[in-house]
């Protein structure tokens, strides 16, 4: 993938560079490197580092720690989608013996299955990965900290276990599994298991002092689906534009869609703050602009991968310190400066193909009791359902090919819309989930159950 620094405006480039600028200084990270994708093409790529003449391009692989963990997510739902297990099964049903088998694979995607947030006995990032040689070194003798399903508790053990049923189901190592999989058929040459030059060197820096220390490099052995990869800002950039729109040879669009969407039921903080967990995605709230995408560290590294599939832009921030960049803060910068300064173009509106004339009296003016919905078929074949308020319940619907609808988000997600008609073929009303639309309020000549008062509607003097 490569950049073309022309496609952005002097003065957002301008914008772009100074906040990367001030985040490497004021965080004193010895290098951060940050990426721009619009419209799925890299449109920026800047650099800021400690060593003159030295700024490091999109092809220097940074450590991406829990980034990793999407990847790992994607494998997941590709054994979904072929039909190899079900995102309900228990984990024992297919990686039998672990001792933590009665959660569920979306818990473990979802962060929600109780497991504890780290290994215990020594710090794992900064251990060797032999004394963790086996999948009970790893859990421990009690695993779970909290009820499965209840709560979203992070956990690095979670993921470790993905990595195992993934390497169970598909007969090969995961970093294997990933290579063929992923990182190949995305065009992803620059990620891997292990630093291929040319590449950082992780740095810890002092934090009353303007002085470093070299961070250790530890292979993380049956943790690698946790966090052990390394990669570039290019190549992130290319996943970033995945993640949004899908690739059939590694996961549908649709697919990417339940991946984006909240899977967690998140701490009180987290509703304040805006945030939700999917499978395998982070999701903020930020600024009225909805972001998604995953952060990660090790010791010695920091990185975020963020996205907003609205704007059609996203961000990719890499730091090689331990701490210092808030870089999660800088992506969600990066993505705002693009999405305010060079609004997202809008493709031309078109007229639909073709349309059902049964179809298209369904069109307009709806009422559920009192409440007014207007009633829309768009071009994209989908029905879309909406209050005149702007406020309330809303969804979209996908046609099922039997003149019924499918909710596709929100109160109606997976419910069913149906016209309902009178023996000469009228429509008499919508029945959605058993609610019912009719053309006017509380329709008298509409089959509205309990019944429309005889008399009518009224004023005060009639009470």
């Amino acid at each position: 993938m490569t950049t073309s620094q022309e496609e952005l405006l002097p003065t957002t480039r301008r914008a772009l560079l100074h906040r990367i600028a001030v985040a490497q200084a004021e965080g004193r990270a010895p290098s951060l490197v940050a990426v721009v994708v619009r419209d799925g093409r890299m449109v920026w790529h800047g650099s800021r580092t400690s060593v003159d003449g030295h700024g490091p391009d999109e092809n220097v692989q940074y450590r991406i720690g829990s980034i990793t963990k999407t990847f790992t997510a994607v494998l997941v739902l590709r054994l979904r989608d072929e039909g190899l297990l079900d995102l309900g099964d228990p984990l024992e049903k297919h990686l039998p013996g672990t001792g933590v088998g009665e959660a569920t694979i979306a818990e473990l995607l979802a962060h929600t299955s109780g497991l504890a947030a780290e290994t215990p006995g020594s710090w794992w990032e900064r251990s060797p990965a032999s004394l963790r040689p086996e999948l009970s070194d790893v859990l421990g003798e009690q695993p779970f900290l909290h009820p499965s399903g209840r709560r979203f508790h992070y956990s690095n053990p979670g993921y470790t276990l993905l990595g195992a049923l993934v390497e169970e189901l598909r007969g090969a190592s995961w970093e294997d599994v990933l290579r063929r999989e992923v990182l190949e058929p995305l065009g992803l040459n620059r990620t891997s298991l292990r630093p291929q030059a040319p590449h950082a060197g992780g740095w810890a820096v002092h934090p009353w002092a303007d002085v470093m220390l070299p961070e250790p490099v530890e292979d993380l052995g049956l943790m690698a689906a946790a966090g052990q990869l390394w990669s570039t800002t290019a190549d992130l950039a290319r996943f970033a534009v995945f993640l949004a729109k899908g690739d059939d040879r590694v996961l549908s669009g649709e697919t990417l869609r339940e991946m984006r969407t909240p899977a967690a039921p998140p701490e009180a903080g987290d509703v304040v703050d805006g945030a939700a967990y999917g499978l395998g995605l982070q999701i903020q709230h930020r600024g009225g602009r909805l972001l998604v995408g995953h952060g990660g560290s090790l010791p010695g590294f920091l990185a975020s991968l963020t996205f907003s599939v609205e704007d059609d832009v996203a961000a990719v921030v890499l730091a090689n310190c331990t701490s210092g960049p808030l870089v999660s803060l800088v992506a969600a910068d990066l993505v705002r400066i693009v999405a305010e300064a060079e609004p997202h173009i809008p493709e031309p509106w078109r007229p639909m193909h073709e349309i059902e004339a049964r179809d298209l009296e369904l069109a307009g003016q709806w009422y559920w009791g009192t409440h007014a919905f207007a009633l829309r078929l768009n071009a994209d074949g989908l029905v879309s359902l909406e209050p005149l308020s702007g406020k309330g319940r809303r969804s979209r619907f996908r046609a099922n090919g039997d003149g019924t609808w499918t909710g596709l988000e929100g109160y109606y997600a997976g419910e069913l819309l149906r016209a309902v008609r009178r023996p000469n073929g009228a429509v008499d009303h919508l029945d959605l989930g058993s609610f019912v639309f009719t053309r006017q309020p509380y329709d008298e000549g509409a089959a509205v159950p309990g019944g429309v008062d005889p008399d009518g509607w009224r004023g005060t003097g009639a009470f």
